[in-house]
């Protein structure tokens, strides 16, 4: 069983996803259960190989508190009303523990993937968010449906398609950002950003939390309640043997993102935007093996907590207690003293406290 717990700082919320290999569907209960169990607040999955919100349904029936949410699900390839019929079912079936989180996609995968035409990210997914909104207004208020925009043009709802009230209609959005475009638009629209594993806590702090509040300030919004949710990279495990395993498959995955073009802007506010161009070609050559070899410990150090399963839990806390509210983590559950493990770790990194990441999320830093 493979368990990613969103442990977050001062506020527990578990993950459960598998990145490498498709979900063992009928344990879905069974996880959600044990995470319930062992004191996580929250369990969420990301879109890769499943479909999320069967899932989510899954984990909705065999739990009555764990919070639940996607992250992330991909935004544009479904009309905005599909997401909302979605969203709205699951927060019903919940009885209002969901939050949708959503992601963008980069542009080929969009059109080549699922088939769908291009249009700027950052302006698409602000009139998204809204669109969303609109749907589920209209549904619990009789609000009428009127959606003009550059994306979306929408004004048809009729008794029989229209979803009705719930007992708990507000459904919070959380957005997948790095770059400061999306941040601002997560600081307008959302109710919570999501970096992405190669943000550095530097970068969180001073790129994208002043762009989040930027977005705020220009559509008068309050940043009180807002959530900053993270996936780090980690490398951790029982044992020093293990570890180093861990290890080597962290090297990959930062090479492989640093190949990425959208990733760019966080690697280069660290100082490697050299490093990211070299392992851009290294991907456009399909050199596969070379890319590994491109980061050494000081760039490994600079975006994967590493350490032992005794560790990782104060590790986590030290590097990203001050700039974000939740964070995922991963272990693998295959007997009683790793349901331990997990217990340990949600008590250990639920004793902090997030004020301090509520106060640089509200505040300009100093």
């Amino acid at each position: 069983m493979r368990l990613e717990t969103l442990l977050p700082l001062g506020k527990v919320d578990p993950g459960l996803r598998a990145p490498e290999q498709p979900l063992d569907l009928a344990s879905v209960a069974e996880n959600a259960k044990l995470l319930e169990e062992v004191g996580y607040a929250g369990l969420v999955v990301e879109e890769t190989k499943d479909d999320p919100f069967v899932i989510m349904a899954l984990a909705a029936q065999a739990t009555t508190k764990l919070q639940l949410g996607t992250a992330v699900t991909i935004a544009f390839p479904r009309s905005p009303a599909v997401m909302a019929m979605s969203a709205w079912t699951l927060q019903k079936l919940s009885k209002g523990r969901f939050t949708l989180g959503l992601g963008t996609q980069v542009k080929a995968h969009i059109e080549r993937r699922f088939g769908v035409s291009w249009t700027p990210a950052g302006p698409w997914m602000r009139e998204y968010v809204e669109a969303l909104r609109a749907f589920w207004d209209c549904w619990q208020n009789g609000t009428k449906l009127d959606i003009q925009g550059e994306c979306y043009n929408m004004n048809l709802m009729v008794p029989l398609f229209d979803a009705g009230p719930i007992d708990h209609p507000e459904i919070p959005v959380h957005l997948a950002a790095v770059n400061k475009i999306m941040c601002r638009v997560a600081g307008e629209v959302a109710d919570g950003i999501r970096p992405h594993p190669v943000c550095t806590p530097s970068y969180i702090e001073r790129v994208m939390l002043p762009a989040a509040r930027e977005g705020a300030a220009k559509t008068g919004r309050s940043l009180e309640e807002f959530r900053v949710c993270m996936k780090p990279l980690v490398a951790t495990a029982p044992t020093e043997e293990e570890l180093a395993v861990k290890v080597r498959d962290a090297r990959a995955r930062i090479a492989f993102y640093a190949s990425t073009p959208a990733y760019r802007p966080a690697f280069a506010h660290m100082g490697l935007g050299e490093l990211a161009d070299s392992c851009k070609a290294l991907s456009r050559a399909q050199d596969w093996d070379a890319l590994p070899e491109r980061i050494d410990d000081d760039v490994l150090h600079t975006f994967v907590t590493i350490g032992s399963h005794a560790e990782i839990g104060e590790k986590l806390t030290e590097r990203f207690g001050s700039v974000i509210t939740d964070v995922e983590f991963s272990v693998a559950v295959n007997g009683e003293e790793d349901r331990a493990t997990l217990q340990r770790l949600a008590s250990e990194i639920q004793s902090g406290d997030d004020a301090a990441a509520r106060r640089t999320i509200m505040t300009d830093a100093a």
